[in-house]
């Protein structure tokens, strides 16, 4: 088994509202799945489109306390463990780690296990759930019942400038806090980790100032933007297309969801798109 996947966030909520909206399931039923259950220690459970094999629940709480939750969860025969922990920073903010065994990134890459989308599925809930306590309306979700991987989302900001920061290297790189190399022209290059690290960059086919762009990759498919003024907003609507329907890249598609996400928050609360934490805490 691998060292277990740890996520660490910076949330805009004391660590009692924090524990809240972790626990309780009306809470749980915005920000994490479609359906939730929680009444603590017996019963910790989520299901429903947005949870991978979420046809039933498949959780079981093992340890609840102020600042802990740790649950089991069965995900493709095997028995995985999820824990969270809240650490005050300030008055007004918590500091969460979630820590998941049984995460291997070679099923990210083979989609040989439903594990493989784990990381991304948790990236997507804790963005979800840092909206939520900001008490801003979530974005889109993923459903790991269907092949069609569509989005829609509004942001406070014009086209133009919402444009700019899906084609320009260093604004990419800061909303999606990972190094985006582009090279924003038909035929340019869209790599992961900078242009001098990714060997098999994906590739632009299709561009239009201020209005749409597409790029291809590979296996994965085509993800596309499409740009719409709306009022002085920016209606943004993505899709992944192109792949394999029995095997949708459903370990990607939550990344894209994450990034939306924080695209979203990038222009409508600067700074706080950087709620992402390292995964070990500064010596």
């Amino acid at each position: 088994m691998t060292d277990p996947m740890i996520l660490r966030v910076r949330l805009a909520a004391p660590v009692k509202e924090v524990r809240h909206a972790l626990t309780d399931a009306a809470a749980m039923r915005v920000w994490l799945a479609e359906h939730a259950e929680s009444d603590l220690p017996g019963r910790y459970a989520f299901w429903g489109r947005r949870t991978p094999e979420g046809d039933a629940p498949h959780q079981r709480p093992l340890h609840a306390d102020d600042h802990t939750l740790r649950f089991a969860w069965l995900l493709d025969g095997v028995e995985t463990t999820t824990e969270i922990t809240l650490t005050e920073e300030s008055q007004d903010t918590t500091v969460l780690t979630l820590s998941q065994t049984h995460f291997d990134f070679q099923d990210v890459i083979t989609g040989a296990s439903i594990r493989g989308v784990l990381q991304t599925f948790w990236s997507v809930a804790l963005s979800n759930l840092a909206d939520y306590l900001e008490g801003r309306e979530i974005g889109p979700q993923p459903d790991f019942t269907s092949a069609d991987l569509r989005g829609e989302t509004v942001i406070d900001a014009p086209a133009g400038q919402v444009f700019d920061s899906l084609i320009d290297s260093d604004k990419a790189s800061d909303w999606f806090g990972f190094p985006v190399g582009i090279e924003p022209h038909v035929g340019g290059r869209f790599a992961m980790g900078g242009l001098d690290a990714d060997p098999s960059p994906a590739k632009i086919i299709d561009l239009v100032p201020g209005k749409a762009m597409s790029v291809d990759w590979g296996p994965a498919g085509i993800v596309t933007w499409e740009l719409e003024d709306s009022g002085g907003k920016t209606r943004l609507t993505f899709v992944q297309s192109g792949f394999d329907t029995a095997k949708p890249p459903y370990a990607a598609w939550g990344g894209w969801l994450s990034g939306i996400a924080a695209l979203r928050r990038y222009h409508e609360n600067p700074g706080s798109h950087r709620f992402w934490l390292p995964a070990e805490p500064a010596a």
